[in-house]
């Protein structure tokens, strides 16, 4: 693998991916500091899971490059890239339904960051700690199946925790929560970023993004429109445009 290059969490270099005649990133270039909580938002279409998936090495960028904590990993293994610390959840969350809830997250604590130093009796050992931290310790021996929804979104959050990442890319893990669900969420994202995981986070939910986020990114069309402060970026005109909509610039935050 390359030497490091640089000190930042995350970097993407004038990423471009195309599908056919799509371009769903056209020239992205962004930077994740470490420790930072970045919030990524922007309309249904806009390249947000696309550009996760091209930060956690699950697709290639057509061109461009990628770095993960210094490490060039533009055509590197994904599994080589979770040795370097970074995880990812996905939006349609998909838990090994025939496995209880700690089996599943023992199976991210095999094969994170350490892994392969790693017993089974160490690795589930590892995913009682991260149970107890999510809150889904009584569940720990109930089929991942039945969870609700919710407690799903935690599962997958608990998953990539497992993996002892450095940075964790969080792809809407509060869709479909209660405003009591929400709360519960946002407090476990700044307990993982206070222990010094870096976070970036897609969400629609704007009272999260707006609660969490240090920096705030909007793409839009498969572009970065706007970058900056939480409360400036909502102001921006343009994102207001492309994204919020006028109801939102009058006051109607929630989520």
């Amino acid at each position: 693998m390359p030497a490091p290059a640089l000190a930042s969490a995350v970097e993407a270099k004038a990423v471009v991916v195309r599908f056919g005649g799509l371009v769903a990133l056209d020239g992205v270039t962004l930077s994740v500091a470490r420790g930072e909580i970045l919030g990524l938002i922007g309309p249904n279409g806009a390249g947000k899971t696309t550009l996760l998936s091209v930060m956690s090495g699950t697709q290639r960028p057509t061109s461009g490059t990628v770095f993960v904590e210094g490490f060039d990993i533009t055509r590197v293994p994904t599994y080589r890239i979770i040795g370097l610390g970074l995880a990812r959840t996905f939006q349609v969350v998909k838990p090994f339904a025939n496995l209880t809830v700690r089996e599943n997250v023992a199976v991210g604590a095999l094969f994170g960051r350490h892994g392969t130093s790693r017993s089974s009796r160490a690795a589930f050992a590892a995913a009682d700690m991260v149970l107890e931290r999510v809150g889904l310790a009584p569940e720990a021996k109930r089929s991942a199946s039945e969870l609700t929804l919710a407690g799903r979104k935690r599962l997958e959050i608990a998953k990539a925790l497992a993996t002892d990442p450095q940075v964790l890319l969080l792809d809407e893990v509060m869709a479909g929560l209660t405003p009591h669900e929400v709360d519960r969420a946002m407090d476990l994202l700044r307990e993982v970023n206070g222990s010094g995981v870096t976070l970036v986070v897609v969400e629609h939910v704007m009272k999260a993004i707006m609660g969490i986020s240090q920096r705030v990114v909007v793409l839009h069309q498969g572009r970065l429109i706007a970058e900056g402060l939480p409360a400036a970026v909502v102001a921006d005109p343009l994102v207001i445009e492309a994204y919020l909509g006028t109801r939102y610039a009058g006051g109607d935050r929630g989520a």
